[in-house]
C-alpha cells in the first residue's frame, strides 16, 4: 500500500513490516515493549476518544514532554488520523512563549509529560482562554491522565466515522503547527502538511542503510522536525524504536539495545568524542602511547586512503577504534548529524572509527532535509552538506543565498501571509542561509542575517570562522563579533576539561573556572591556538582580540535555543562588559 499521509505508516507496517517491538520506553528500570498491533490499537482507540470529546479537523492539540515516550507517538496518530494539528512545543520555552503559542494556535486542549510542566501550564492557563483541558503522560495528583482518553475511545468505538475521518484528510491538509525558537523576534509557526513529512521519509528510506528488524535509539526532541521526520522513517523502514531514558542514560541505554543508529547533534557528538578523550588519556604507559598514536592516524583520514595508511589504520582500528565501538554497543552502521555544522575533526575521527556521521542540511520550513552526506564511495566530502536530496532542488542567489523548492517546502507560516510571502517566492523558499556547491556537494558558508560589516566596510561571516576555531580541542564555543568596528574579535568559552587535564600536565594546581581564564599560562595556550587558526583565514577575517567566559553557555541560561543555536543578541547583551573592554565602546 502507499503511504501518502502519516499514520498510513500503521496500516503499511502492520501488513509489510510488523513487529514484536515497536516501541519501547523504560519504566521502573524495565524496558515496556509494544508490537505494531498494540500500536495501532491505541492509536486508534486515542481517535475515538478524541471525536467523543467534540474535537473536530484542524483543531490544535498541544504536546510538551520533557522525554520522548511512546505517548507522544499514539497522542500525534490519533490526532493525525482526524485531521487535527498537533502543536509540538519545547518544554524548555518560557511561559511568556507558551501563552503566545497557545493564543496563536489557538489550543484546545494540552498533553504534558510530567508534573512540572502540568504546573507550568496551568500558571499560563488564566492567558490561555482556548484551552479546555491538559492531560497529562505521568500519573500527577489532581490531573487528568492520557489513558482517560484511551478509555473513553475503548468505550465508544466508532469505526464508520473514523475511517470517514481519514478519507477526508489529504496529503496536502495541515499536520502540524511547529514553532521556530529563533534566535531573535516571535516565534513563527511553520505550517507542515503530510505530504511535506512523508516525502521527506520516503526519500529518506531510499538512501539510509537502514534494514527491517533493525534497532534505533532516539533522544533528541520529538518537537524538533528533524527528530519527528526520522522516527516516521524509522517505523517506514520497519525498525524497532527505543526512547532513551534521558540524555544522561544514553550511554547506558546505547549499550543496553545495542542500536543499529542514532540522531545526534554536534554539541553531543563533541562530548562523546571528549568523553573518548578523557578515557583514552587517562590511561598510562604504552596504553596511552598506542590510544593518541591513534588519534593521529584518524586526524589524517581521507576516503582515497594510501596503501600505508590503510596498514597503520587495521592496526588502530583493532587496538582502539574497534573498543570505541564495542562502548556504543558493537552495531552502528551510522550516525544521522544535523542542527547545525560539525567539525571536519570530528568527522575524521568517526568515520575512522568505522562510526560514520552522516551530516546533513535542513530547516524546519523544508521537513526539515534538503541535503545530506551518505554511506559509499564519492557520498560524503567533509565540510559540505553532501547531495541535494531526490525530489528537491536548490539553486543561489546572486548573494548565495540557499533558495529550495519541492515537496518538503512549507505551506507558509500561520497567520503571517506577510512573512510567508517574503520567504517563499515564486515557489522557492528562501532559506537565509548562505552556501556555494563543491561540486555536487553543498556547502554552508554562513547565515544571511549573522553577517557583519567592520567599520572599514569589509563583510565577515561569522559562522565558518567559529567552525574553524572550534577544532581546537581547547576551545569549547566561541562567537565572533565586531559589526560596525574595526576588526572581529571574540567571546570564548574554554573546553574546561581539556582545559585543566593540561592545567594539570603544567604543574597549575587552579581548577576554578573563573581562576583558570585569568591565568597567564592559560590566557596564552588559547591565544596561541587563535593564532593557529587565524593562519587560515583572510587578514579581515582574523580574531584580533578575546575575551574569556567561565561558564558554557546553554539552554538554560538563556544563550542557546532549543536546537543548541547561539542566541548572539542575548549573548551579546550579556557579555556588554567585556565587548566595552575589547572595543572601548557601548
Amino acid at each position: 500500500m502507499e503511504v501518502k499521509r502519516t499514520f498510513d505508516i500503521l496500516d503499511f507496517c502492520l501488513k509489510e513490516r510488523p513487529l514484536d517491538v515497536a516501541l519501547a520506553y523504560k519504566v521502573q528500570g524495565n524496558w515496556k515493549t509494544y508490537d505494531t498491533q498494540t500500536y495501532k490499537d491505541i492509536s486508534t482507540s486515542m481517535s475515538y476518544g478524541f471525536l467523543k470529546m467534540g474535537l473536530t479537523k484542524e483543531d490544535k492539540v498541544a504536546i510538551i514532554s520533557a522525554n520522548n515516550r511512546p505517548e507522544w507517538n499514539f497522542v500525534d496518530m490519533g490526532l493525525s488520523m482526524l485531521g487535527i494539528t498537533s502543536v509540538p512545543m519545547y518544554p524548555t520555552i518560557s511561559e511568556d512563549d507558551f501563552k503566545f503559542i497557545f493564543n496563536d494556535a489557538e489550543v484546545k486542549y494540552v498533553f504534558v509529560s510530567d508534573k512540572d510542566l502540568y504546573e507550568k501550564v496551568q500558571r499560563v492557563l488564566p492567558n490561555a482562554p482556548s484551552i479546555k483541558e491538559i492531560f497529562t503522560f505521568n500519573d500527577v495528583p489532581g490531573a487528568k491522565n492520557w489513558k482517560e482518553i484511551q478509555k473513553l475511545g475503548k468505550e465508544n468505538p466508532n469505526p464508520g466515522k473514523l475511517e470517514a475521518c481519514k478519507n477526508e484528510v489529504k496529503e496536502d491538509d495541515l499536520l502540524t503547527l511547529i514553532y521556530t525558537s529563533g534566535t531573535t523576534g516571535t516565534p513563527k509557526g511553520v505550517m507542515l502538511t503530510h505530504k511535506n513529512l512523508v516525502s521527506n521519509f520516503i526519500c529518506g528510506s531510499h538512501i539510509t542503510p537502514f534494514k527491517y528488524h533493525h534497532v534505533a535509539l532516539s533522544f533528541l526532541p520529538l518537537c524538533h522536525v528533524f527528530e519527528r521526520m526520522l522516527i516516521y522513517l524509522y517505523q517506514y523502514q520497519g525498525l524497532s524504536l527505543y526512547y532513551a531514558e534521558s540524555i544522561d542514560t544514553i550511554g547506558e541505554n546505547i549499550r543496553e539495545i545495542k542500536p543499529h543508529t542514532f540522531t545526534a547533534v554536534p554539541r553531543l557528538i563533541e562530548k562523546v568524542y571528549d568523553k573518548i578523550i578523557a578515557g583514552g588519556n587517562s590511561k598510562t604507559g604504552i596504553q596511552k602511547m598506542i590510544f593518541q598514536w591513534a588519534i593521529k592516524v584518524a586526524s589524517e583520514f581521507e576516503f582515497e586512503k594510501s596503501a600505508w595508511y590503510n596498514f597503520k589504520h587495521s592496526i588502530a582500528d583493532k587496538l582502539v577504534y574497534s573498543k570505541i565501538r564495542a562502548n556504543l554497543g558493537g552495531n552502528i552502521l551510522c550516525i544521522v548529524g544535523g542542527s547545525a555544522a560539525l567539525q571536519p575533526r570530528l568527522q575524521r575521527f568517526f568515520w575512522a572509527a568505522k562510526i560514520p556521521i552522516l551530516e546533513g542540511y535542513g530547516l524546519t520550513e523544508t521537513s526539515p532535509v534538503v541535503a545530506v552526506n551518505l554511506m559509499g564511495k564519492g557520498k560524503t566530502k567533509f565540510g559540505t552538506v553532501g547531495e541535494v536530496i531526490e525530489n528537491v532542488q536548490v539553486k543561489l542567489a546572486e548573494d548565495g543565498e540557499i533558495l529550495v523548492k519541492g515537496p518538503n517546502v512549507m505551506k507558509g507560516y500561520y497567520k503571517r501571509q506577510d512573512l510567508t510571502d517574503l520567504a517563499i517566492i515564486d515557489g522557492w523558499f528562501h532559506t537565509g542561509d548562505i552556501g556555494m556547491f563543491d561540486g555536487k556537494m553543498l556547502k554552508i558558508t554562513d547565515r544571511k542575517k549573522e553577517m557583519f560589516k567592520t567599520s572599514g566596510g569589509k563583510y565577515v561571516c561569522p559562522q565558518p570562522i567559529e567552525n574553524s576555531f572550534k577544532e581546537s580541542p581547547y576551545i569549547e564555543q566561541i562567537m565572533v563579533i565586531g559589526e560596525n568596528q574595526k576588526y572581529p574579535a571574540a567571546f570564548i568559552v574554554p573546553a574546561f576539561s581539556e582545559l585543566k587535564n593540561w592545567a594539570k600536565e603544567q604543574g597549575i594546581s587552579v581548577t576554578a573556572n573563573k581562576e583558570l581564564i585569568e591565568n597567564k599560562a592559560v590566557i596564552k595556550l588559547i591565544q596561541d591556538e587563535v593564532n593557529k587558526y587565524n593562519q587560515h583565514l583572510g587578514k579581515v577575517e582574523q580574531i584580533k582580540r578575546f575575551e574569556l567566559i567561565d561558564h558554557e553557555w546553554t539552554i538554560d541560561g538563556g544563550e542557546l535555543t532549543p536546537t543548541l543555536k547561539p542566541k548572539r543578541k542575548i549573548i551579546m547583551e550579556k557579555h556588554k562588559d567585556l565587548f566595552i573592554k575589547i572595543f572601548g565602546v557601548n
